[in-house]
């Protein structure tokens, strides 16, 4: 005798075995999609190799995080900051600033500051506050360049203003002639009287060359001659001399009765000490002296001041 199965037995047999594959297919889904996604408190090993070697690496070879807001990029380059266009530093280095020097200097030239380490420097023709009022043609640094003899030479006094709590401080040294061209031309445009106030309130500018304040022919040029103060060595304060540098008038000779007491006592402790040791003054400036052996008595330079 055959066995019989109902119609509705034999479904339920066949849903069976379908039902338990599409279960494991299921399951088998959601192990993988699980296996693929990580907890974000776990980093990826060879992110974290990544981290530690980064870490690992010189302070400089980083890149620089800049704190942007979000969806900004996260590394930038470090670059210059450049200044506005009218910001009047941008055609004048601040005084501090460290201005490469050429190197290459003319053969019996040197750096006046590589000679004496202490002197201070305040170049003025390379500035804008000088009589002219602006930067002076063939200064291209603040640097002081003389003749290595007059620079050995100024050492010496160097050496004993220093024992007696002074240090120097030199507003000009060797000068280009193309400079002196410059103020040739500035003498001959008599519109042009910004400075005036300044430096010569009582002078007729025409005349600065007669008048002895400006030469055409400078001992400047030659590289032996020097304009300077001097000032204290323990604050760096310039000593009174009685009247600025470069002031055109009777204020500057050195026999003066326009100044004190002190203020004369002040010029001679510079000018004892530059007579001293071989420098000639120039006695309508308290500030200017010349090596009486110059090595180039007769020639004038052109190089510029860099």
């Amino acid at each position: 005798m055959g066995i019989r199965i109902s119609s509705n037995r034999g479904r339920i047999i066949l849903i069976v075995p379908v039902l338990f594959l599409f279960l494991l297919t299921a399951c088998g889904v959601a192990a993988n999609v699980s296996s693929e996604t990580k907890p974000e408190s776990q980093p990826d090993v060879a992110q974290t190799q990544d981290v530690q070697h980064s870490e690992s690496l010189p302070v400089e070879s980083l890149p620089v995080e800049s704190k942007t807001p979000e969806g900004s990029p996260q590394k930038s380059e470090v670059s210059a900051v450049e200044p506005p266009v009218n910001d009047p530093t941008a055609t004048t280095p601040p005084s501090d600033s460290v201005i490469p020097k050429q190197r290459k200097l003319p053969k019996g030239f040197v750096y006046v500051d590589e000679i004496i380490p202490t002197v201070q420097l305040e170049v003025r023709y390379y500035g804008d506050y000088n009589f002219v009022g602006e930067r002076i043609d063939g200064y291209k640094a603040p640097v002081a360049i003389l003749t290595e003899q007059a620079a050995k030479t100024l050492k010496e006094v160097s050496a004993e203003l220093e024992s007696k709590g002074y240090v120097l401080h030199i507003y000009d040294a060797y000068r280009p002639q193309k400079a002196v061209d410059h103020f040739a031309r500035w003498a001959k445009d008599v519109k042009d009287t910004k400075m005036k106030k300044d430096f010569y309130p009582m002078v007729d500018k025409t005349k600065v060359f007669k008048l002895g304040y400006v030469a055409s022919k400078s001992g400047h040029t030659r590289g032996s001659t020097v304009d300077l103060t001097i000032a204290y060595q323990k604050t760096g304060e310039i000593v009174d001399m009685g009247g600025p540098y470069d002031f055109f008038g009777d204020i500057s000779s050195l026999g003066t009765k326009l100044i004190t007491a002190k203020q004369t006592a002040n010029r001679n402790i510079l000018k004892n000490a530059m007579s001293k040791h071989g420098f000639e003054p120039y006695d309508k400036e308290w500030w200017h002296y010349t090596l009486i052996k110059e090595p180039y008595p007769k020639k004038y330079f052109n190089f510029d001041v860099q």
